[in-house]
């Protein structure tokens, strides 16, 4: 009795189910646009950075390594264990860093999920800090151009610092 009652019962679900018809959607063609303020995996403009390290210091799973030697700064991102949490983002001084709409990670070559950036730190001539220039070449003294950026970053650290 018991066999017949569980094949009735399947009876009614498979009648259930092919009365319902298509229920699902077909995949689409191409991938959708990110919504705005979407979190994807993190860019660095190198002309911005200013070399605070910030980003490496509060990244969570560790994924930014810095090799410092004194006018170089080699920063190396493996954006494999990126968790998209934007918090190297958020702490960027000089919004350096930004999250961009790039999510997919999948790839045979794990290499092309390093990014490497290279800045040359000059030191300030008011506060002693370093600061980056826009070019390897630049001397390592403020341009006219940078005065008023330096100018802000130094009051920041100085206001900090009271």
């Amino acid at each position: 009795m018991a066999p017949l009652r569980f094949l009735r019962a399947k009876y009614r679900e498979a009648r259930l189910c092919l009365s319902a018809g298509r229920v699902t959607l077909p995949s689409p063609y191409e991938a959708a646009d990110p919504p705005p303020g979407f979190r994807g995996l993190p860019s660095v403009d190198a002309s911005r950075c200013i070399g605070c390290g910030g980003c490496a210091s509060v990244c969570t799973p560790g994924l930014i390594a810095i090799d410092d030697d004194g006018p170089h700064a080699r920063f190396t991102w493996s954006l494999a264990r990126c968790i998209y949490c934007g918090r190297c983002a958020e702490v960027c001084p000089e919004e350096a860093v930004t999250m961009s709409p790039t999510f997919e990670t999948a790839t045979s070559d794990i290499s092309a999920l390093t990014m490497t950036v290279d800045v040359f730190m000059g030191s300030c001539s008011r506060c002693g800090r370093c600061y980056g220039t826009q070019t390897p070449l630049d001397p390592p003294h403020p341009r006219a151009h940078h005065q008023a950026r330096v100018a802000a970053i130094c009051d920041r650290y100085r206001e900090a610092a009271s």
